[in-house]
């Protein structure tokens, strides 16, 4: 493979730097195409590690335990933007364990003492936090530092993609239209963004297939709050009532969030499917293309995973 052969990435997001920083650390030259650089929905994002509500499990356990191991790593160096951060899940009814606590090794059930009121039972754990915006721009330093090339441009199709010795397509929402994949649809989701009052661990709701979440998020001097997800819905402009209430569920649980200072309004699509779709497809034109999309709301927990079976996928077919 030569420079000008480089592997052609589509889209900006998390999945798509964190895939251009794998193959370019595996020796691979990229470039990169994006109409927004980072992509908007991942900076929106909470970001919380949690293969929560996708599927295959068997292959979504690998890559979420393979993003675990890289994001503990990252967690020593604070200006990566993800610490390590302790917390509890908990819903209003019993409910069991998630099918991944036994890839944390302090996982342990809540004692009926530890739920705020109104809860039936709980868990707590460690699992890496991150903050995007600094996130983000982490993955594009690294991304840069190791070479890659960014481009600024909206693709239509994958024929438009000239020069390529591959393409991965990491487009998100607009992975599905470039694929011909009917199956890709959005789930809005918002949060807002408040100053931190002293909080230091996360909170989240376990609220099954509601569209009203909650979620408590600390990062330093702000707080994450969440959110929403309704499906079928790809509008990002603010909804204010949806943040109002988004904060009033927040501060039933902390009641100093209802005065903290509104920071920012985030809104993103979660691109969603019935299952996460990482794969080569072989197409007539004999172009070489390897998809990966369809994350929903995982994509920052299973970002390496995905990544490194891109970059085995793309490295054990290039001499093809």
């Amino acid at each position: 493979m030569t420079a000008d052969q480089s592997i052609a990435i589509i889209g900006a997001g998390v999945s798509g730097l964190t895939t251009g920083v794998s193959l370019l650390e595996a020796g691979l030259p990229v470039r990169l195409v994006a109409e927004e650089v980072p992509g908007a929905t991942s900076l929106a994002a909470g970001a919380m590690w949690g293969p929560y509500l996708v599927e295959p499990w068997v292959r979504v356990r690998e890559w979420s335990l393979a993003s675990l191991r890289v994001f503990e790593a990252l967690a020593e160096d604070p200006s990566t933007g993800v610490r390590m951060v302790s917390g509890i899940e908990a819903a209003r009814s019993p409910v069991p364990a998630p099918d991944w606590s036994d890839l944390l090794p302090d996982f342990r059930s809540c004692a009926p003492e530890e739920l705020p009121a109104g809860f039936a039972s709980g868990h707590r754990f460690t699992v890496p936090l991150i903050d995007m915006p600094v996130y983000l721009q982490y993955l594009l330093d690294r991304f840069q530092q190791a070479g890659g090339v960014l481009q600024h441009g909206t693709i239509r199709t994958l024929d438009e993609i000239e020069g390529a010795s591959a393409i991965v397509n990491c487009a998100g929402l607009r992975g599905g239209e470039l694929a011909g994949d009917p199956g890709v649809r959005p789930i809005r989701g918002q949060h807002v963004v408040v100053e931190n009052p002293g909080i230091t661990e996360f909170f989240s709701e376990d609220t099954g297939l509601s569209s009203e979440l909650l979620c408590i998020y600390p990062h330093g001097d702000t707080v994450v709050l969440g959110g929403t997800a309704i499906d079928g819905e790809g509008d990002l402009r603010d909804d204010p009532e949806a943040a109002r209430a988004i904060v009033d569920r927040c501060a039933e649980i902390v009641p100093e969030l209802a005065k903290a200072p509104v920071v920012a309004h985030l809104v993103g699509v979660r691109p969603t499917r019935s299952e996460v779709r990482v794969e080569e497809e072989h197409r007539d034109s004999g172009s070489r293309v390897f998809h990966n999309y369809g994350h929903g709301g995982t994509g920052v927990t299973l970002s390496w995973g995905c990544a490194a079976e891109i970059t085995e996928l793309v490295s054990t077919t290039q001499d093809r």
